[in-house]
């Protein structure tokens, strides 16, 4: 991997964990509407949907370390 990938590598990574976010804060919120429509598996189902992007971001956070360790 050249030195530009790498950091466009970085960038990326970057992009992608703060989008992340930004989408598990949106289930957070609309699992919560669907909650108070008595949609009360729809909302489970969005959280687990949260659970897994956190996960995600969790490996996310990992590679863009590993890549910084280099």
């Amino acid at each position: 991997m050249s030195k530009a990938e790498k950091e466009k590598l970085k960038i990326l990574l970057n992009h992608w964990i703060e989008h992340n976010r930004q989408h598990a804060q949106e289930f957070r919120e609309w699992a919560e509407k669907a909650k108070s429509f008595g949609q009360a598996e729809a909302y489970d189902d969005m959280m687990r949907a949260v659970q897994q992007m956190t996960k995600a971001n969790e490996s996310l956070l990992r590679a863009l370390e590993r890549l910084k360790e280099e």
